[in-house]
């Protein structure tokens, strides 16, 4: 029995690629993923980082590298919260303990870290595109590789994976589609499919998951339990042959070997530091929930959270949306209190933004509840359905900047940018946590589409009036009378900025509003001061600082203007202050590069 537990515990040091996985006997593959899965959740519970889902898929990630012929065989992950165990087994094992920190391995998988990262991914419903590209490429390329995407359920809530099933069907192309049932998202999926076609539905009216695929051209196999190694080498091994669009069943179970973590799966979705022997405490939960912490500053997000509860005690037709972002974007409170009127609209954001738009049409007030990286996806509907239409449709931005851990793809780098330049749209960044909740006052008294856009992480600690009073549309706060610099500050950097204007004996304004931009206060500044130096954490490119340098050119005052914000490069991952400071927008950087501005000027 020795002998055993210790050939047990030395297997996953034996295994530094898919080509030693494949070199063990069958038999000693359950090992292996027992193993793999304990090493798992020690690793994170050092690390912090996604825990749940990767947990849910050791069997599946080692049958899949066991039948295939990974790298030429093309495996891609949906989102990749669940790739943890894929880059353990595929020679970045050593490297798990910095994951997610500043020039550690990605928490997604990334094709410039890992010739096994096929794709990069991060936001939901890619994998299906991608990996029919790559077939149609193999096509093209002679080659016989093979291509496999794992999608969960969550993920076929997103749009886009529909439109590529109904292309592959269409086409016909060797793609194997696996879809992870699980029934979660980050959050349990919402939605007629996930009630009706799933096997795991509690409903009565189950349809038969067959015939959906059926009718979009692909072959349905399964379903196959997850956890059952056995199974599921038998089922991939049938499957994996075949040369046209099909899809394999596997149910798992998200959390699967560590109990804590499958009795609340949406808790351990995404961790910090944690003992596992006891889990995590009981106040991580609460503020993943969006309910206020006992002492310490509020996180926007909980800031956001208490308003929205509070407005809708006042505000009866007040409504919220979210594209499955319950937890993170702090509606938990708001949908146990007014259920019918919160609407999680799935992995599916540019119906979260036309749905909002259809409830303005009808005299309700919308507050859509989404991330800066995710409104990307609905840009058009922004801009088409709600925008050109002058509805009033509220969107409270959360992630706004740098958004740290989960790195570039979900950074906030864009949205003033691309923002701003929509007509009819107010457009706000709160400097601390009472503008933060009397912007959405605002944003839900105007009569017309608004966007309050915030970072992740806590303010400066700023007491919140009660009354909540909104702001004057397009007016500025002056700070601090200085000398010869006014400083421009926009948004969330402003206690940064306290500072270096102290130092520097500069003038301070918090603009507030990126658009209407306070043309006047620009103007006044700019007659009274040698130099502005704008400041914002979003991309220079197009963003509050330019919007200053156009009306000073539309107005015709010529003085020098330093504009500082984020590069013209995706900013990686790490703590949020890390980046800053990489990127000169902590209080040494901003201060280093107004003498160099300066000095440049004489």
């Amino acid at each position: 029995m020795a002998m055993i537990a210790n050939e047990c515990a030395s297997l996953l040091e034996s295994i530094d690629s898919p080509a030693s996985l494949r070199a063990i006997p069958e038999s000693l593959l359950q090992p292996l993923a027992n193993e793999l899965r304990e090493e798992l959740i020690q690793t994170v519970a050092g690390s912090g980082g996604h825990l749940a889902a990767g947990l849910g898929v050791v069997e599946l990630t080692i049958a899949l590298h066991r039948v295939m012929e990974t790298p030429r065989d093309r495996l891609i992950w949906d989102v990749g919260h669940q790739a943890y165990p894929h880059k353990m087994i595929t020679g970045r094992r050593s490297e798990m303990a910095g994951i997610r920190k500043m020039g550690g391995l990605s928490g997604f998988p990334l094709r410039s870290e890992s010739q096994y990262d096929a794709f990069g991914v991060a936001h939901a419903g890619t994998s299906i595109s991608a990996a029919l590209g790559m077939a149609i490429g193999a096509v093209h390329d002679d080659s016989q590789r093979k291509v496999v995407a794992v999608i969960g359920d969550g993920g076929l809530t997103s749009g886009m994976a529909y439109e590529a099933l109904n292309q592959l069907g269409h086409l016909g192309s060797d793609v194997l589609v696996i879809l992870n049932d699980n029934g979660m998202s980050i959050s349990p999926n919402v939605g007629a499919l996930s009630e009706r076609c799933s096997p795991c539905s509690d409903s009565e009216a189950v349809e038969d998951p067959a015939g959906f695929f059926a009718a979009l051209g692909l072959d349905y196999h399964g379903p196959v339990d997850g956890h059952d190694m056995a199974d599921l080498l038998a089922a991939l091994n049938e499957v994996m042959p075949v040369d046209k669009p099909r899809v394999l069943h596997v149910q798992t179970c998200k959390g699967k070997g560590y109990h804590h973590a499958e009795d609340d799966p949406v808790k351990y979705h995404g961790v910090g530091s944690f003992d596992p022997g006891t889990g995590l405490k009981p106040a991580v939960s609460s503020a993943q929930a969006g309910v206020a912490k006992l002492g310490g500053p509020q996180t926007y997000t909980e800031v956001f959270s208490e308003w929205l509860c509070e407005m809708a005690d006042r505000e009866s037709d007040l409504v919220a949306i979210t594209p499955a972002m319950r937890e993170g974007s702090g509606l938990v409170n708001f949908a146990k209190r007014y259920p019918g009127r919160y609407f999680d609209a799935g992995i599916a954001e540019q119906h979260a933004v036309t749905l909002g738009a259809g409830l303005a049409c009808e005299n309700l007030k919308p507050v859509v509840a989404i991330y800066s990286s995710f409104l990307q996806r609905a840009y058009d509907q922004l801009i088409h359905d709600v925008a050109l239409q002058n509805l009033p449709v509220l969107f409270a931005i959360d992630r706004g900047g740098l958004a740290g851990a989960d790195g570039a793809t979900h950074h906030g780098s864009f949205d003033l940018s691309f923002l701003r330049c929509v007509p009819n749209l107010v457009l706000m960044a709160p400097a601390d946590e009472d503008e933060c909740s009397r912007m959405l006052t605002t944003g839900l008294c105007h009569d017309g589409p608004s966007a309050v856009r915030y970072p992740r992480g806590g303010g400066p600690g700023a007491a919140i009036d009660e009354m909540r009073e909104p702001l004057p549309i397009g007016k500025a706060r002056h700070c601090r009378q200085g000398s010869n610099i006014a400083l421009l500050s926009f948004g969330s950097l402003l206690p940064t900025a306290q500072v270096v204007a102290e130092e520097m004996d500069a003038t301070l304004v918090d603009m507030r509003f990126i658009k209407p931009l306070d043309e006047a206060m620009v103007m006044q500044l700019a007659e009274t001061h040698q130099m502005l130096v704008t400041i914002e954490d979003n991309a220079v490119a197009g963003g509050a600082g330019s919007a200053v340098n156009e009306c000073l050119m539309a107005n015709g005052r010529v003085l020098p203007v330093l504009n500082l914000g984020l590069p013209d490069r995706f900013v990686q991952h790490g703590t949020r202050e890390e980046l800053l400071s990489q990127c000169g927008l902590d209080e040494d950087g901003i201060v280093a590069a107004i003498e160099s501005f300066r000095s440049s000027l004489r």
